[in-house]
């Protein structure tokens, strides 16, 4: 897995209101950024209110940022295992639901003993690994409804949706939460060979984090020991964001994004 030297290519700093303008060019145009120097709750929480309009979750504190820890057995329930210590499978955010939050921030604040490293994954980078090796997979892919994601109350969508203007967003989820189509379960192979191809590990320090696009970015963790610490912000941008990611593959399914629910905002 290539390891990708990430706080020198999309580095920023805190960014005063002023300054959005930059950070929302670079979210524009890679879907990341990486962010030094937030030691604090009140710092992770000041930067957040400043690049989006925050949005509670159903683990957040009462400030709406969430703590990322180890919360024991409790983690092994459907949906909690970004609270325990085990690996975490690349995944976007809030998939279950009609419209997941556009972007997400985690930001460490104790790091692990052992393990605990992130995992980053391009959407388009693995959109564009799949229409050059496996296109069939890619058209499955696409196909609506051919995900479900969540538990009764979840939501049906796909792994990619097409947008107008030949761009195109990503959601997924692997965990006990996620159910596939047969049309779509026999590419599951390429998705995964696709996603391990193009991913980035890294490890971060005290104060370091990163803020992606969650209709492009897939994040994941291996597991860890130790008291780990991070926090995490989901909202909405407060700068224009186009949906998703640009594409040059033809798509070939006729995938109607109004039948899934919208896709993934």
């Amino acid at each position: 897995m290539p390891t990708l030297r990430l706080f020198e290519a999309h580095r920023t700093t805190r960014i005063p209101p002023e300054q959005r303008r930059g950070i929302g060019a670079q979210l524009q145009g890679q879907g990341l950024a990486t962010i030094e120097g937030l030691l604090t709750r009140t710092a992770v929480l000041a930067f957040a209110q400043s690049v989006m309009r925050v949005v509670p979750h159903r683990d957040s504190d009462s400030d709406e940022l969430t703590t990322i820890r180890d919360i024991g057995r409790r983690a092994r329930q459907p949906g909690l295992g970004g609270l325990g210590n085990g690996e975490l499978l690349p995944h976007t955010e809030r998939s279950s639901e009609p419209h997941p939050p556009r972007l997400m921030l985690l930001v460490c604040q104790r790091p692990a003993a052992t393990g605990g490293d992130v995992i980053l994954t391009d959407g388009q980078a693995v959109h564009d690994y799949l229409a050059e090796h496996s296109p069939a997979a890619l058209d499955a892919l696409t196909l609506p409804n051919t995900a479900f994601y969540g538990d009764g109350g979840g939501h049906p969508s796909q792994v990619f949706t097409r947008h107008p203007g030949r761009r195109a967003s990503i959601r997924l989820r692997q965990d006990s939460l996620a159910a596939f189509s047969p049309l779509v379960s026999g590419y599951l192979p390429q998705l995964r060979q696709a996603i391990d191809a193009v991913q980035l590990r890294f490890a971060l320090e005290a104060g370091q984090g990163y803020l992606i696009d969650n209709s492009r970015w897939l994040h994941a963790r291996t597991a860890f020991t130790g008291d780990r610490v991070c926090l995490r912000a989901l909202g909405t941008p407060r700068f224009p964001m186009p949906t998703g990611f640009p594409h040059a593959a033809p798509l070939q399914a006729a995938a109607d994004p109004a039948a899934a629910g919208g896709g993934a905002q």
